[in-house]
């Protein structure tokens, strides 16, 4: 059985800001049956440590990084958690990476490295008398353990897969926090951890890693784009043999539509509509759940809506962001009788406007994977999805191809502009107008493998790849 131990900032059900956290808590019970004992290392947020049931601790650190800590092991479902409690560095109010106001904690760089620096203990040293063969490192917040396992001499027998969730993200900090970081000053150099001048956590990873990774095969390569690379594109081009693209999936137990066919749909599109005192028109009842940030396309959908709500169709959002955003979607809301917002996120009312909803749409300038097209598949609420990333992996297009064979799911669209969008929404409409077709795209979209089957399956030939002679 492969050991990897798995390290993240987040992890469903404890902590979550992102789809980050849902692949981290989902992937150790996904891979039980494809024989990896997979342990996952978090930090010790007040949530964290309030959800910890009769935790054990299983090492202790006199000075680390500042104060006192220590490793706790609990249970992630039947998977060993282990979280690193150190009140120093992650017990205060606000958010995870940030204050009440939206503020990155000054400390940010130290808070990570700290759980990075433990990872590659771990990793060096084993605990509990159990060593991990590959750490799987997840985004720039566990970017520097590859290069901290590597100076503690053990890159030679544990290897190390680096997961992009986000390339937008890279850790950045500036290079008078080497020494208070333990980074080896000869890795500040182009070819080691130095961005722009910086100290980049993501380019840490991504160069002395044995292998990268990220979540769909489409932004794999997107990623060695300079549209899409965020200046780490000439690295990654360089490092292409070992950059794989793995899907994302979702837990099928969490995500189960309450009704089983396309016609039971309709009372809760009723319930929906009546819960945000909508009017019954005749098009289809988008939904949109997000994070209201220029990514996500909200400029162009407020662009893009009379397509939509001049033929009947209406949009419910709910997300929160930039005040700007937040501020635009409310005013329209007010003057448009075919639209509702909610700002904020609340996961029961997003459950139950994927259920009701006819359509979910997610017009993303970049989506390296993308959760809520796949929600929408599982509850056949049809996705409508800019043409990148995971979104042109998970949905086929109702191109006049795809609606012959009867394989259609979703409607695609590229570039993201206003009048491509608008396009789209008018192609919806009228493929909702034709209810032969819609009901055979719901059929196909509730039919469509969204687990994490095969996606598990990936991983454990990676890791399997990557295991080093012991």
């Amino acid at each position: 059985m492969t050991r990897v131990l798995s390290v993240a900032s987040e992890c469903v059900p404890l902590v979550k800001t992102g789809g980050l956290a849902d692949v981290v808590g989902a992937l150790p019970h996904a891979l039980v049956g494809a024989g990896v004992d997979m342990r996952v290392l978090i930090p010790g947020y007040p949530a964290v440590m309030d959800a910890l049931k009769r935790a054990k601790a299983v090492k202790t650190f006199a000075d680390h990084f500042g104060g006192p800590a220590r490793v706790l092991r609990g249970k992630l479902g039947e998977a060993v958690l282990y979280v690193l409690d150190a009140p120093h560095l992650y017990d205060r109010p606000g958010g995870i990476y940030g204050d009440a106001e939206g503020r990155d904690w000054p400390d940010n760089p130290e808070r990570f490295a700290a759980l990075s620096s433990v990872a590659a203990l771990i990793g060096a040293e084993g605990i509990e008398g159990w060593s991990p063969q590959i750490l799987h490192c997840h985004d720039w917040q566990a970017g520097l353990a590859p290069l901290y396992l590597r100076a503690l001499g053990a890159g030679d027998r544990v290897a190390s897969l680096m997961t992009i969730h986000n390339i937008a993200f890279q850790g950045m900090t500036p290079p008078d926090r080497i020494a208070s970081l333990g980074l080896p000053p000869e890795g500040f150099t182009q070819d080691g951890y130095e961005f722009w001048d910086q100290v980049s956590a993501l380019k840490a990873g991504l160069s002395y890693a044995d292998r990268i990774s990220t979540v769909s095969p489409t932004y794999a390569g997107e990623l060695m784009t300079p549209e899409f690379g965020m200046g780490l594109d000439g690295l990654l081009r360089a490092r292409q043999a070992d950059l794989t693209g793995i899907l994302n999936g979702i837990d099928l137990d969490l995500w189960t539509p309450p009704y089983k066919s396309p016609r039971g749909k309709a009372k809760y599109r009723a319930a929906l509509r009546e819960e945000f005192g909508l009017p019954d028109w005749p098009g289809p009842l988008c939904v949109m759940v997000t994070r209201m940030t220029e990514q996500k396309g909200l400029d162009v959908l407020l662009q893009a809506l009379p397509a939509l709500l001049d033929r009947g169709g209406q949009l419910v959002l709910l997300g929160t962001g930039a005040r700007a955003f937040e501020e635009a979607f409310r005013a329209y809301a007010r003057d448009h009788a075919g639209v509702a917002v909610t700002i904020g996120y609340d996961e029961q009312l997003a459950r139950r406007m994927i259920a009701g909803g006819d359509a979910i749409l997610v017009p993303s300038r970049f989506e390296p994977c993308g959760l809520t097209q796949l929600y929408g598949l599982r509850y056949g609420t049809i996705p409508l999805v800019a043409r990148t990333g995971g979104l042109a992996d998970t949905v086929i297009d109702a191109s006049p191809a795809g609606v012959a064979a009867g394989a259609a799911t979703g409607v695609q669209f590229h570039p993201v502009t206003a009048q491509a969008l608008a396009q789209a929404l008018m192609k919806l409409v009228k493929l909702h107008q034709e209810p032969d077709t819609w009901s055979r795209m719901m059929r196909n979209a509730m039919a469509a493998k969204v687990g994490w089957d095969q996606s598990a399956a990936a991983y454990a030939a990676l890791y399997e790849e990557m295991v080093k002679t012991e």
